[in-house]
């Protein structure tokens, strides 16, 4: 009877091996991913472009100009940003921002 604690701890030891090796196969750093190589080396559908916009710096930021500025980028989203605008730190390539001054001027085009 004494031979059976010891299989159990083998089956457990062996169990726990199994699942970091599975967990560390997960979290591989070789999935799939594109690279710069792979990548063309112009715009993207739906990727943006602020250089296209900078031409909007020092003019007044209104829904009109964001959607002309957003469509000149190609970008497929875009944004206002005030200086006490509440941002999150998410990145997305494909989003215009506007960076404004308290009288709603331009002060910087950015893509993220």
């Amino acid at each position: 009877m004494e031979k059976e604690p010891n299989a159990l701890n083998f089956n457990t030891r062996f169990s726990l091996i199994l699942t970091a090796a599975l967990l560390a196969a997960g979290c591989s750093s070789n999935a799939e991913k594109p690279t710069s190589a792979a990548a063309p080396s112009g715009a993207t559908p739906d990727s943006c472009t602020s250089s296209a916009a900078e031409h909007f710096k020092g003019q007044a930021a209104t829904p009109e100009l964001l959607e002309q500025a957003r469509q000149q980028a190609g970008a497929s989203t875009a944004r206002i940003l005030t200086p006490d605008s509440v941002v999150t730190l998410e990145y997305n390539g494909q989003r215009l921002n506007l960076n404004v001054d308290d009288q709603r001027m331009i002060t910087r085009v950015s893509c993220g």
